[in-house]
């Protein structure tokens, strides 16, 4: 009896023995699986290719985002720089790169501009949009002395005496674009003046050499709270919560849509695995108190801001679809 019990216990020892192998044989397995799919681990490191001067908005905004983001990858995220061509410079370099994920292009209203023109190597089509990070909206603002054109009312009928003269860092950029939207749509009058920078037309606005500049909030907030400058009208769909007397273009009447948005792109070549979890650990990334402070601190809302690929992409297209409208009309393409 003894050795028969012994003999039952010796195979319910050794079934159980089996069937644990087995278990952590299927969990370590999973475990080497799991690490094998993460094409993270792949990465030495993940780069975030920025167009922009080191210490701008599109690097601040890219470091910001990679503090959470290393955290999601468990992997070091380096912003590299490629300034020059206006954005060109970063295109190509993105380009030359695997389709691994690896590398992240940070994308700009720029970035569209430049490829709507033809200046670079990528396309549109090369890319694909994983995540938003932000979308800013854009004050035309005013010298705060200048009671002329203090409402949009006044403004559009002193520009058909003489043109609303804006300040613009570049003929075909961001706020060259904006102004011409919102003159299309308004019926404001309006003649563009290059300074090469946004300081240099804040600088010719402050002097009285211009009428008005387009500016967002981050840029804003400082000059409006010291009363240098005044916002007339915000180019959104709505007004800003921390700006309720500046009425939006939208309520209006006006359905022009002005925003500076930083998001993220790779090569649309790369799997759709990795695009998905790209897109997915960005954003939880993104939602974190961390990055979300730092939305708030442009009045932006952490909670709509930033946006994964199913939202981000379409509108990316739609952007860029826009731009080279714009770009035609003004006669800026090839």
């Amino acid at each position: 009896m003894l050795r028969k019990n012994f003999k039952n216990l010796f195979g319910f020892l050794a079934v159980a023995s089996l069937i644990f192998t087995s278990f952590t044989s299927d969990v370590n397995a999973g475990a080497h699986e799991k690490k094998k799919e993460s094409f993270a681990a792949k990465c030495n490191p993940m780069e975030v290719v920025i167009h922009a001067s080191y210490g701008g908005g599109t690097d601040q905004t890219a470091r910001m985002m990679s503090i959470r983001a290393r955290k999601e990858f468990d992997q070091d995220i380096q912003v590299v720089g490629k300034r020059g061509g206006s954005g060109s410079k970063a295109q190509n370099y993105v380009k030359s790169k695997p389709a691994d994920g690896c590398t992240i292009l940070a994308l700009t209203e720029s970035h569209l501009y430049t490829m709507a023109r033809g200046k670079s190597d990528m396309k549109i089509s090369d890319i694909t949009g994983i995540v938003r990070a932000m979308e800013e909206p854009t004050f035309i603002v005013i010298n705060a002395q200048n009671t002329k054109i203090d409402t949009v009312k006044k403004m559009i009928s002193e520009s058909k005496k003489k043109p609303i003269t804006t300040g613009i860092a570049s003929i075909g950029g961001t706020e060259h674009i904006g102004m011409y939207q919102w003159s299309k749509a308004s019926g404001t009058e309006f003649k563009p003046v290059s300074f090469g920078s946004g300081a240099q037309s804040l600088q010719a606005l402050a002097s009285g050499k211009i009428d008005v500049a387009l500016l967002n909030p981050s840029e804003a907030a400082g000059l409006i709270a010291d009363k240098k400058v005044k916002a007339v009208v915000l180019l959104a769909p709505k007004r800003l919560k921390d700006y309720p007397d500046v009425p939006s273009s939208f309520e209006l009447g006006y359905k022009v849509n002005v925003a500076t948005t930083r998001g993220y792109a790779v090569l649309a070549s790369t799997p759709d695995a990795i695009k998905k979890e790209l897109s997915a650990k960005l954003l939880k990334g993104m939602k974190h108190e961390v990055f979300a402070s730092y939305l708030k601190g442009s009045s932006l809302d952490p909670e709509t801001s930033p946006a994964g690929m199913d939202v981000w992409e379409p509108q990316l297209k739609a952007n860029y679809k826009d731009a080279a409208t714009a770009l035609k009309e003004l006669g800026l393409l090839k």
